[in-house]
């Protein structure tokens, strides 16, 4: 009896992977017949868009990354002008606040000119490495 159901578990098990191959064979089948990008007409939207329907290389994205980061740092450069503007504006006559704010003022002018010198430095190498224009 047990050497009956045994065999019994064993034909279902291979019935029921028989049947798991059958159905992943045939979804292998359809999906080399069918492409979805060029039989839908999304590549020909997004061209039309302007978008770029090729696959961008990693030193693409990692320069973008980079101006990305560089930008960031430029809009807190912008935070920071503008605390320091208000701590001076808000010193009422209190030289010690109004020395931190000039001093705030200096660093973060220095600041951001180290930002755009890094900013053109990595502009230039990776568009030297990619050959592509990264703002595209």
């Amino acid at each position: 009896m047990k050497k009956l159901n045994l065999i019994n578990i064993q034909v279902i098990a291979l019935v029921i992977l028989f049947i798991t191959f059958g159905f992943f064979s045939y979804g292998l089948a359809a999906a080399e017949k069918y492409d979805f990008a060029n039989s839908s007409g999304l590549n020909a939207t997004g061209v039309g868009a302007g978008y770029s329907t090729t696959a961008v290389s990693p030193e693409v994205i990692v320069g973008r990354l980079i101006m990305t980061i560089l930008s960031f740092l430029g809009v807190a450069f912008l935070a920071f002008m503008i605390y320091a503007g208000i701590v001076w504006m808000t010193a009422q006559g209190n030289e010690q606040k109004v020395e931190k704010a000039k001093n705030m003022i200096t660093e973060s002018i220095v600041g951001i000119m180290i930002v755009v010198a890094a900013y053109a430095i990595a502009y230039f190498v990776i568009s030297y490495f990619s050959a592509t224009v990264l703002m595209t």
